[in-house]
């Protein structure tokens, strides 16, 4: 049985969540803009089987505070692309990494096996960074390290990333699902996309923070090297057709990171397809049995 948590003070913020299942504790981390509303709930329902599961709105997205007195400009992005240093940022990927920490430490729980998509796996891969002592296993699934020469969307993906804008409440849903036509793969299911996005958009809106999330991680450093020295069990898959982060992001991360994991599903795009959970839910319980076991 799912039980719907109320919201929780963690680094400074209010951090929306929900926890169910049984079993050791698995972190979740959303992507770019998600909700915790966004996972596919016939994936989290399989992980319920199996683990306690944490998820969560980041900051910026859902429930979780906002940051609407910041509003990225243009110059922002170039900034941010060429001089992190030098940008005017209202948060970055390592203080979303911590508040995933401080969600855990505010739960009680010392330790979680931890799970990213996309913006979600950059943030996953920051916290076993920077919080190793929080992290079991980890399992990035269509991210990358932050080098500026793997995972890069093709071209088509990039010219709708740059003229999205902040679409009206009002076409939000149209404009979202000719984005998901873009980047999901063979398998993606449109309907089952259309019933997740409308809930999450009823549920909350907030195209601000899509921006300001999306410039921390044009800001963010390459994480190659930190990623070398992590020394935990590491899972890493990627769909073969994602043309938003491209497999290359996912080979690089693996190649990264010692005695990783790689995974390449065929037919898989930028999404979590019904067709694939089965395999991630018995990859995923592997990993983290080969950690029990050992």
């Amino acid at each position: 049985m799912l039980l719907i948590m109320p919201s929780v003070s963690a680094n400074g913020i209010e951090i929306e969540y929900e926890v169910g299942g049984t079993g050791p504790p698995l972190l979740m981390v959303m992507g770019l803009g998600g909700q915790l509303t966004d996972w596919p709930q016939q994936l989290v329902d399989r992980l319920h089987e199996h683990f306690t599961v944490i998820t969560f709105d980041n900051r910026d997205a859902g429930l979780s505070t906002a940051f609407a007195e910041f509003h990225p400009r243009r110059s922002d992005f170039v900034k941010a692309a060429i001089w992190p240093s030098l940008a005017d940022l209202p948060y970055n990927l390592a203080d979303m990494a911590t508040d995933a920490a401080s969600l855990l430490q505010r739960l009680g729980i010392k330790r979680a096996h931890v799970l990213g998509m996309s913006m979600g796996g950059m943030i996953a891969q920051r916290l076993a960074i920077d919080h190793p002592d929080r992290v079991q296993t980890l399992t990035s699934i269509m991210s990358t390290t932050g080098s500026r020469f793997s995972g890069r969307p093709t071209f088509a993906v990039m010219r709708k990333l740059a003229t999205r804008g902040e679409p009206a409440r009002s076409d939000a849903l149209e404009t979202m699902m000719s984005f998901f036509r873009l980047v999901g793969g063979p398998d993606w299911d449109p309907d089952d996309q259309r019933t997740r996005t409308a809930h999450s958009l009823d549920r909350a809106y907030n195209p601000g923070g899509v921006l300001r999330q999306a410039l921390a991680i044009a800001a963010s450093r390459d994480r190659t090297k930190a990623l070398s020295k992590l020394e935990l069990p590491v899972l890493v898959m990627h769909g073969l057709d994602d043309n938003l982060v491209r497999p290359s992001g996912g080979r690089a991360t693996a190649a990264a990171i010692t005695d990783s994991r790689l995974i390449l599903f065929p037919h898989m795009g930028h999404d979590l397809s019904a067709t694939r959970h089965a395999e991630m839910v018995q990859e995923i319980r592997q990993l983290t049995a080969a950690l029990a076991g050992h």
